[in-house]
Formats: structure tokens, sequence, C-alpha cells
């Protein structure tokens, strides 16, 4: 009895630690959105903010600042107060730091961004 109840409380625990610890940077990410550890493909339509995962990129939120046909515009402060900022037309790519924007289209006011780590 006393070696079925060890076993099972040690599995339990086993799994338990196993299960938080694959679960916690997934589960921590979703929280702070789609694009957080750089990876994503996205469609903003007005200005806005992008969180990224400021201990990777150096900076918090990607805020997109102006979109227009011809051009998609976006800064970033970094967590040391220096202000990055970068414009591109459709199909080049910015890199604020360690993260490479890419606009792959623009219509209308609507762009289709891809967020990937630079190496």
């Amino acid at each position: 009895m006393r070696w079925t109840t060890a076993t099972a409380a040690a599995t339990m625990t086993l799994a338990g630690t196993l299960g938080l610890g694959l679960m916690t940077p997934v589960a921590q990410a979703a929280a702070h959105g789609p694009c957080y550890d750089g990876r994503c493909t996205t469609t903003v339509s007005r200005p806005t903010n992008i969180t990224v995962d400021s201990h990777r990129f150096g900076f918090g939120k990607l805020r997109i600042t102006h979109i227009s046909s011809r051009s998609v515009k976006m800064s970033a402060t970094t967590t040391g107060g220096a202000r990055l900022s970068g414009s591109t037309s459709p199909g080049g790519t910015v890199r604020l730091n360690s993260l490479s924007i890419r606009v792959r289209s623009v219509s209308g006011h609507k762009a289709k961004l891809v967020l990937t780590r630079a190496s």
C-alpha cells in the first residue's frame, strides 16, 4: 500500500512539474499576444502597438504609427530610453535591434506585416 501511494505521489508531482515547466512560457507568450516571441504575420489597419519581448528585443512595444498605400512607419523606445524608427514601402524590411519587420503588402490603409527574429 505504501509503495502504491508513494509511486502515485511521485508520478503526480513529476507530471505537474513537467506540465507546468512546458506550459509556462507558452501561456506567458499567449497572454501578451501572438507576436510576443517575434514570429508572426499580422494585419494592421490603423496606428497600433504590437507587444514584443523586451528582454529579447530591447523594447516592449513596436508602434505602427502610420499606414499609407506607399509606406508603413514604425517606432519603438528601448528599455534604455533610445528611440528607434523606420519606414518602408511594400516589399521592404525594417530592422529594429534584433526584430525584422517586413511589409508584405499594403492595400488601402491595411498593411500585412511579417515579424521575425533577426540573426
